[in-house]
């Protein structure tokens, strides 16, 4: 527990919130000039024994259960980065889940800009796989430049797809599947999701590979075969990251490698002491 930034986290966040706009009136006592909720405000509309929320801010509660964390962060309008930051300053880890349920469905405008300034291909999908935005060398990759609204449906059951992504059924299917099942035992109605399932369990290649699908549900750092509409045979090499205010959403860059060889595994990066 990290008592001096959980303290001024939830102290920031609580002078934002006016006790006026739940119907509370501010206090009045002598010595109170801090704005925003006071404390004991935080306990009546969490429906807390008093001093619950005190003790929190003050690092005088340890190991406080999960609901309580949700409620106040609700309560105080927090963002997804902001909900991270309050699990680790009080128990000295990362949260199970994201506090919106509906996390990553939209990313800041700004990442277009950052997009656009990537010369590898790229693209941002949200935690269906809906395309978010992309970048020009992303699109050169498709026939005619037709980019799937939906990534995980169109490489899984799309026929045109199985042109582009070389040897689909041994190289693509047995990795990108297990994503699918990943993503739908964290969100089981998620309807996008659900519907891609669907589809894929009509189809009777993409379902043969889905239900014997192994465990992997990581693409960073792999090498795919493609067939580039522009460049012809190559390799792309999947780098995979999240934008940080949108937890389940993924930002890809994929470096094109012509020619039919796989290329070279750079080092793993490592700081040098």
């Amino acid at each position: 527990m990290d008592k001096v930034a959980l303290r001024y986290l939830l102290r920031e966040r609580r002078a934002l919130i006016a006790p006026e706009s739940h119907g509370l009136s501010r206090p009045t006592r002598q010595g109170r000039r801090a704005p925003g909720l006071s404390q004991a405000q935080i306990d009546q509309l969490l429906h807390r024994a008093p001093d619950t929320y005190g003790r929190l801010e003050s690092g005088r509660y340890p190991n406080p259960p999960v609901d309580l964390l949700e409620d106040v962060a609700r309560l105080l309008g927090m963002n997804e980065q902001e909900w991270v930051a309050l699990w680790r300053y009080a128990l000295g880890q990362d949260p199970p889940h994201p506090l919106n349920a509906r996390a990553g469905e939209a990313v800041p405008g700004t990442w277009q800009l950052a997009l656009d300034g990537i010369s590898h291909m790229a693209y941002i999908s949200d935690r269906s796989w809906n395309l978010l935005a992309h970048n020009e060398p992303f699109a050169a990759l498709f026939p005619d430049r037709r980019v799937p609204p939906n990534t995980m449906r169109w490489m899984t059951v799309e026929p045109e797809a199985r042109a582009v992504l070389r040897q689909w059924e041994t190289a693509w299917a047995p990795l990108v599947l297990p994503q699918l099942r990943a993503a739908l035992a964290a969100d089981p109605e998620d309807p996008t999701l659900c519907g891609i399932e669907k589809e894929v369990l009509d189809d009777p290649l993409a379902a043969r590979v889905y239900e014997s699908a192994s465990a992997y549900v990581h693409p960073d750092g792999g090498d795919r075969p493609v067939h580039h509409a522009e460049h012809g045979p190559g390799w792309i090499t999947v780098c995979a990251a999240q934008p940080m205010a949108a937890p389940r959403a993924r930002l890809l860059i994929l470096p094109f490698h012509p020619g039919e060889r796989r290329p070279a595994r750079p080092r793993p990066l490592r700081a040098h002491g």
